[in-house]
């Protein structure tokens, strides 16, 4: 067993109240862990799932740039050195669309290697072993700067080719160039949907992001606000092109 499996053992000194730890945010952060090693994905996938996130793996470099144009988490772990495609490659590749942080992880101590994915966009750089409190500190540290930045630069959202503006500060809504009147929750999931503009998103997804809470699958929740944000958008209800039903999957905002 590699002293990088044995550093990220779950007892150590973990504490399952770290879980609640995530400062000023209480959404469910999606991390997508790609590293060659399963014995070591399957300890931090846990580790990490335990402390409240949503984790995906992959073990192999190639399939790694389309599967992060499709998933689109919200941070990414990703090791230097994969089968296939190498992970410097895979920063460089998709760093001009993804705008999420990136820590690289590598096994090799070299100065060469650190700056090299500093340089193709990598936002945070750690050497193995390292202990799973730390990594759990560096996640952390990058969803704050990530959310800070977001909160500074981006006060307004405009959707459906200019018909729709958001107005975060003051949760102003206007369609058409008309005012929409909506609830806070309607308004939080019409947030969600135009921040991602043709992404799909799950009933669960949406659900967890808005309450905070576990999701039932008998709740109506999700469905009934989109069916009151359509007939408040003035969106055919029988044949949406503004708020359109994937089925079996969720819902997406037209671009």
């Amino acid at each position: 067993m590699s002293l990088l499996i044995q550093s990220m053992q779950l007892n150590d000194t973990l504490m399952l109240d770290e879980r609640c730890a995530t400062v000023g945010h209480t959404d469910v952060y999606s991390i997508l862990l790609i590293d060659d090693d399963i014995e070591l994905t399957d300890l931090v996938s846990q580790f990490l799932t335990q402390n409240g996130y949503e984790v995906r793996v992959i073990n192999h470099g190639n399939n790694a740039i389309n599967d992060i144009e499709t998933s689109k988490p919200d941070l990414i772990i990703l090791d230097l050195m994969l089968p296939g495609t190498d992970g410097l490659t895979i920063c460089k590749a998709i760093r001009p669309n993804f705008a999420g942080p990136i820590i690289m992880l590598t096994a090799l101590i070299d100065d060469i290697d650190e700056v090299t994915g500093l340089e193709v966009g990598a936002d945070d750089y750690l050497c193995k072993p390292i202990k799973p409190r730390v990594l759990l500190a560096h996640i952390r540290a990058q969803l704050r700067r990530q959310s800070s930045l977001i909160e500074q630069q981006h006060t307004k959202i405009v959707s459906c080719k200019g018909d729709l503006q958001i107005d975060l500060p003051n949760r102003r809504v206007q369609y058409l160039s008309q005012d929409i009147d909506l609830s806070s929750a309607e308004f939080d999931l019409l947030v969600i949907l135009a921040s991602s503009p043709g992404e799909i998103f799950s009933r669960e997804r949406l659900h967890k992001r808005i309450f905070k809470l576990d999701y039932d699958p008998l709740d109506r929740s999700i469905d009934l606000r989109v069916s009151r944000l359509r007939k408040k958008l003035g969106d055919d209800p029988k044949q949406p092109r503004l708020l359109t039903t994937v089925r079996n999957k969720g819902y997406l905002l037209a671009t």
